[in-house]
């Protein structure tokens, strides 16, 4: 049986810098999604990739 899967979602309220906010607008009308889920799909995508230690992420930049 398929079951349609909604999420339940939590309005937060973020202060991000004006060229950010402007790229992010730009690529979601670009690839039709709206800034929510955007913005959602970049958190998700960088807490997957995020390094374990802040100590991995100064010895990459060395």
């Amino acid at each position: 049986m398929f079951y349609v899967k909604k999420p339940e979602m939590v309005n937060k309220t973020f202060r991000l810098p004006e060229d950010l906010i402007n790229q992010l607008s730009v690529v979601a009308q670009q690839r039709g999604v709206s800034m929510n889920n955007l913005v959602a799909q970049c958190c998700s995508y960088a807490l997957a990739h995020l390094a374990d230690s802040p100590k991995e992420e100064v010895e990459k930049k060395v």
